[in-house]
């Protein structure tokens, strides 16, 4: 990470250490020391009787003041740094494992008589029953639960569930209409504005204004094809294609005329910045998935 944004999340930090009374740390990178993300001055900023849990502490904690192996107490909060968390928490543990046993024989005797009904209709006991009167069920099908919407919700399930279900699930026809009718009109519209534009406007403004709407379509339609499952590692990568509306600026920045020439000479300086930058921060991001 850049200098910037290392300052930008110690600020960040000490923001939030002046305001909370626990604070717990789990950053580690393999293979080296833990980043020190809490500094000695945020540990004296917080509360006497704050909490430090720094779950880092086995390579070398992310406080700046964790001992590892040791529980200490520094400007009156307590840092806690064993490297042996785990082994612990076999208190913690065990009471979660008796909750899931507890909530498991809740559903096998649901008349609190102690009589096991095994129902195997029910997605869960049919999903946890290996063998029943010898008869193996294991594995078991596949769950018909779904999260999508039930199909015909305003006919199938009766007018009480279709009045329950809302109006965008009672007539869904309808309201496909409308959208497609304002979709139709406002194209119609454009249609007529750039008529009207091309019937009265200067040849001199139509080849600028063709220009500019081939750009802005050419950027927008590179952005709008791109994966939504890549644009968080490579959204830099698609500005930087989306800075082929530089091309426009290239064409104008011989046009006649000082204001003009301006106009496009920032249009190229910006694009550049966006084209190069993009590339240079997409290489640092996959920088930090290399060994």
């Amino acid at each position: 990470m850049s200098e910037g944004y290392q300052k930008a999340q110690r600020e960040v930090f000490a923001r939030q250490a002046i305001d909370v009374d626990i604070i717990i740390t789990t950053a580690l990178i393999p293979g080296k020391p833990a980043p020190k993300l809490i500094t000695a001055g945020m540990v004296e900023s917080m509360k006497p009787g704050s909490v430090i849990v720094d779950l880092a502490a086995e390579q070398g904690g992310n406080c700046e003041l964790t001992e590892p192996g040791k529980v200490v107490v520094r400007h009156g909060v307590t840092i806690i740094g064993y490297t042996d968390l785990p082994s612990r928490l076999a208190k913690q543990s065990s009471n979660l494992y008796a909750t899931n046993l507890l909530r498991l024989m809740e559903e096998l005797c649901p008349n609190k008589d102690g009589t096991l009904v095994i129902n195997m209709d029910d997605e869960m006991i049919r999903g946890t029953t290996a063998i029943k009167n010898g008869e193996i069920t294991w594995p078991p099908p596949a769950p018909k639960i779904t999260a999508a919407p039930a199909a015909g919700l305003g006919t199938a399930a009766g007018p009480h569930m279709a009045a329950a279900a809302g109006p965008l699930l009672k007539q869904p026809d309808k309201e496909a209409k409308p959208s497609a009718l304002k979709t139709a009109l406002l194209l119609g519209l454009g249609a007529l504005a750039f008529f009207w534009i091309g019937a009265h406007a200067p040849k001199a403004f139509m080849e600028h204004f063709t220009v500019f709407v081939l750009a802005c379509f050419v950027g927008y339609m590179v952005i709008w094809n791109v994966t939504p499952a890549l644009h968080t590692p490579l959204m830099s990568v698609t500005n930087a294609i989306s800075s082929i509306i530089a091309i426009g600026a290239l064409i104008q920045v011989s046009s006649p005329g000082f204001f003009i020439t301006v106009l496009a000479g920032l249009a190229i300086m910006l694009t550049a910045v966006n084209m190069f930058g993009g590339f240079w921060v997409t290489q640092r991001m996959l920088a930090m998935f290399r060994k």
